[in-house]
């Protein structure tokens, strides 16, 4: 979990001039946005535009969720809650939205690359987890991690998102 100060205030402790290195965020929604890739179905009357809607409304159900339950559960307990409170932790959370993008606009421009249904569904989780494994990989780095903790940050995460790959094909066989 994040402390209640980086929820507070995201930058707490970080000398002045440094970049944001928690891109946890970021890693969570690239796995919910995978996931959801490959559990959605393909069909209706639309199905490109039903894939790009569940991703977005999926990342920001998600992102509201977790805003939600750090005020609560973080902010809440020990202190008032106030509207500048309250936008800092949505902004310290909106990366679980955001990473719902990149799949979305994979699966937008698919036709302009001439793939079927299937395709744009293997397009836009192979989107997630690219995106999932460079997040994971840049905060480690933005840690000041070593190289062999960015490399392992990478497989572990590259690792997770082949379960679900693994899932997508399995459930489609």
């Amino acid at each position: 979990m994040t402390s209640r100060t980086s929820l507070r205030k995201p930058d707490a402790g970080r000398p002045p001039g440094t970049a944001r290195t928690d891109c946890t965020g970021a890693v969570h929604g690239s796995l919910l946005a995978a996931s959801v890739v490959a559990g959605a179905s393909t069909s209706g009357p639309y199905p490109r535009l039903q894939l790009v809607l569940l991703l977005l409304c999926t990342g920001i159900v998600f992102w509201a969720a977790h805003a939600y339950s750090a005020v609560v559960g973080h902010l809440l307990p020990h202190e008032p809650l106030t509207w500048p409170e309250i936008r800092r932790v949505c902004a310290h959370e909106w990366p679980i939205a955001q990473a719902s993008g990149p799949p979305a606009a994979a699966v937008a421009i698919s036709p302009l690359l001439g793939l079927g249904l299937e395709g744009t569904a293997w397009l836009a989780l192979g989107v997630a987890v690219v995106q999932q494994v460079a997040w994971a990989s840049a905060g480690v780095l933005r840690a000041g991690a070593s190289r062999r903790a960015v490399v392992f940050a990478g497989a572990v995460n590259l690792a997770l998102g082949l379960v679900i790959v693994a899932a997508k094909a399995a459930i489609q066989h």
